[in-house]
């Protein structure tokens, strides 16, 4: 080819320019041809040494340190201690209580055999206990056990004298038991595991949300720098095209229009070139921030297409999500609280009853040591009723606003669950779909740009015209995007299908988290 451009120059009329600036001519365009065949990657992005990052790499940095993950770290933590002290609820507490000193100088009124009188009185009161308290979650009611202990000290001014008092209960069960009356207690220990379950799942739904979100910031930056690439190759290009258009025309080879057309398309070149330096900047540091990276080297991306194809059964996919996924796992447990909301308006403002009963030892003594002399026996019981006679209707109307709301629930969860799974389903289909997709990108960008060579290479030897070249350099532009974003449609089906399954198709098992490595 380099031998066809020196002969076309040797044919041209001696009349037509000089032989010095035919020898200069004749030196330049072999140079610039040479020039233009083995520009590449290379030479014209000569960059400081860069990270390397794979799409895993990328991946596994945002799930160690991106805010996401952070964030979805501590919403987990947040729900695993709700749980335990939800579990911590139903098991014995114990608790110290009293009251010392109680100081008590004051004129009071005391009862006499003469009638009421005003006296002026000195008291000092200690007072001390111990109770175990245990939640009954199956009937609602609370079992305590009790001690406590009791001194008083009567101090008389006129003579100077204190006289003390020691009260005690050695011993007191007491148990109180709501009857007819909404049991709180039983409907906890049904709602709280599954929200605890749901944040398990929503914990690992996050982290594939974190690989998503990474495969998206991942292939915004892959694709600008990319774009840069191609910025630079079809500038260093039109820069030698035009170069060689400017030998031809005053040659008297080509027409003015084509190097006009030439002369526009090196200009826009070179803009093209500034706005994707500027894109790659912008996207480079979003990346970055993502994934909380602190250093100023720059980052080269790899194009991930090393993955082998699998097919996910939609079947499989839909039973899996509706196991794992913390959606799925809400519609039931919504489906118990509007139960407990319709439990709640029958039971409370009816008929309510209570029982309350105690027995213990107690006792008195002047002297501590004789507190456990001949102790008595201290018995209460009491059931207290309460019976709305006349309400007009109110809680009548709340037992139908509970159960019209219950009603509600249950279809619009009807509704979301057939959703839900075409979702699922939708995303099998594409899935399946996408690999086929990047192989054919894959080729037609291969296609695009060993036609694009090869128009170039006729325009060099002035077999085609300039338009022919612009619609080729388009073609294998248009071809390299869309090969990317193939690649990048393909990722992101892949970790929105892990997300909404919390099950790796890839290797067959679900995706486990070790849970106690979060706390």
């Amino acid at each position: 080819m380099i031998k066809t451009l020196i002969t076309d120059f040797e044919k041209i009329k001696p009349m037509t320019i000089s032989r010095t600036n035919k020898r200069n001519l004749n030196r330049l365009f072999p140079f610039l041809a040479v020039f233009f065949f083995f520009t590449n990657f290379t030479n014209l992005d000569a960059q400081d040494e860069a990270r390397i990052l794979t799409l895993d790499d990328a991946i596994e940095i945002a799930r160690q340190q991106s805010p996401d993950a952070l964030m979805a770290k501590h919403r987990f933590r947040s729900s695993y201690w709700q749980y335990r002290s939800f579990r911590a609820s139903y098991l014995p507490s114990l608790t110290l209580y009293g009251t010392l000193p109680d100081f008590d100088r004051s004129i009071r009124t005391i009862s006499t055999v003469e009638g009421e009188l005003f006296s002026p009185q000195t008291t000092n009161r200690i007072y001390g206990g111990l109770s175990i308290n245990q939640r009954i979650g199956l009937t609602g009611g609370t079992l305590s056990l009790n001690s406590n202990l009791s001194r008083i000290d009567n101090i008389l001014e006129n003579p100077d004298t204190t006289y003390t008092q020691y009260s005690s209960s050695l011993l007191n069960i007491t148990y109180r038991q709501p009857i007819f009356q909404y049991n709180s207690f039983k409907w906890e220990q049904k709602i709280e595991p599954m929200v605890y379950d749901e944040a398990k799942k929503k914990f690992v739904e996050d982290m594939e949300q974190v690989s998503l979100t990474t495969t998206n910031y991942f292939f915004n930056l892959l694709e600008a720098q990319i774009q840069e690439k191609i910025a630079l190759i079809n500038q260093a290009n039109y820069d030698t095209l035009y170069k060689i258009a400017m030998g031809r025309y005053n040659l008297g080879k080509i027409a003015e229009n084509d190097l006009l057309q030439l002369e526009l398309r090196y200009l826009r070149a070179n803009a093209a070139v500034k706005e994707a330096e500027l894109d790659v900047d912008n996207q480079l540091f979003r990346f970055k921030s993502f994934l909380r990276i602190q250093d100023e080297i720059d980052i080269e991306l790899i194009i991930p297409n090393n993955f082998t194809q699998f097919f996910v059964n939609a079947e499989k996919a839909i039973e899996e999500a509706r196991y794992n996924n913390s959606e799925a796992l809400g519609f039931t447990r919504r489906l118990i609280e509007a139960e407990s909301s319709v439990a709640m308006a029958k039971l409370d403002g009816r008929f309510d009853a209570e029982l309350f009963a105690v027995y213990g030892l107690t006792n008195n003594a002047d002297v501590i040591e004789n507190l456990n002399n001949n102790p008595l026996d201290q018995q209460q019981i009491q059931l207290g009723i309460t019976l709305p006679l006349l309400d007009w209707g109110v809680a009548r109307g709340r037992i139908k606003m509970a159960e019209s709301n219950q009603e509600l629930v249950r279809t619009s969860i009807e509704q979301e669950q057939i959703d839900f799974d075409q979702e699922v389903f939708l995303k099998v289909a594409q899935f399946n779909m996408q690999f086929d997709q990047v192989k054919i990108a894959a080729k037609s960008d291969t296609v695009a740009q060993k036609g694009y060579d090869i128009t170039k290479a006729r325009y060099l030897i002035g077999k085609i015209s300039i338009t022919d070249l612009n619609i080729a350099q388009a073609e294998a532009n248009s071809s390299k995007g869309n090969y990317i974003n193939a690649l990048w449609t393909y990722w992101r089906n892949y970790y929105d299908l892990r997300r909404l399954t919390l099950y790796d198709f890839e290797r067959d098992l679900p995706i486990q988290v070790d849970y106690m490595e979060l706390l």
